[in-house]
């Protein structure tokens, strides 16, 4: 077991990162967690030795596809991306940036570790081995990553979890900081409320479900993008909403 391969967990649910800690080293595998994407490629880039990913795909500051996107510039490390039930164009996307394979939320333990045990044996009988997949990931230089993101008259700080306008800070609840980040990575892309229910409660909607409706007039309020009239977070009529604004992310 002391001499098993390395996995980097990389998710911000700490309960999860501690259940495949204890789940994976009982297969003989050493874990590593992390809770943001940035961490994770910051100790790559040093040179700590990691053999796959587990990559969540909604993190707080760089997504998961925005690590997998960076990852992928100089490493052939094995990346299990982990995805919600209705982000299906994520899952595409993130296989098209390099991802290896992804699992969907909720998941068996043992499917994981069945799927981490695959892609290790692929990567063993690739030439060089599991010693090459970290590539010259160690050698590069890091690249800033983003620490918030202004859209209209908005700043969205990604480490403090802040939302700030020309009055000052506005308080965010939990729900609606996911809501915002997951809509300010796809500005202009209509999301389903589907999908953004499993992003913000890992479940889909029922037939007469308003949480998202109820989550997104929150937001309007936090925002003064008034419903009858709104200009940031826009209804669009039997398929969801979408962000109407550009985004700049601050490095």
């Amino acid at each position: 077991m002391d001499h098993g391969p390395w996995i980097a967990v990389v998710d911000d649910d700490r309960d999860l990162r501690d259940l495949l800690d204890r789940y994976l080293r009982g297969f003989g595998l050493r874990v590593r967690g992390y809770a943001d994407g940035e961490s994770f490629l910051r100790e790559i880039a040093a040179g700590l030795p990691i053999d796959a990913v587990v990559l969540d795909l909604m993190l707080p500051g760089l997504d998961g596809l925005q690590v997998c996107q960076r990852l992928r510039e100089s490493s052939r490390m094995p990346v299990l991306m982990l995805t919600a039930r209705g982000e299906l164009v994520d899952r595409v996307l993130g296989l098209q940036l390099g991802a290896d394979d992804y699992l969907v939320k909720p998941f068996e333990p043992r499917e994981l570790v069945a799927r981490l045990q695959a892609l290790l044996r692929r990567a063993a009988a690739a030439p060089g081995g599991l010693e090459s997949t970290t590539g010259t990931m160690a050698t590069m230089a890091t690249k800033a990553t983003p620490r918030a993101a202004r859209f209209g008259p908005w700043r969205l700080d990604f480490e403090r979890r802040e939302l700030s306008g020309a009055d000052g800070p506005v308080p965010l609840g939990g729900a609606e900081y996911k809501l915002l980040r997951f809509l300010l990575g796809r500005p202009g892309r209509v999301v389903s409320r589907d999908a953004l229910l499993e992003v913000i409660h890992g479940r889909a909607a029922g037939p007469y479900d308003r949480a998202v409706d109820m989550l997104i007039s929150r937001l309007r309020t936090r925002l003064n993008d008034p419903a009858q009239r709104p200009q940031l977070l826009k209804t669009v009529r039997g398929e969801g909403y979408l962000l109407a604004a550009e985004v700049e992310y601050e490095r």
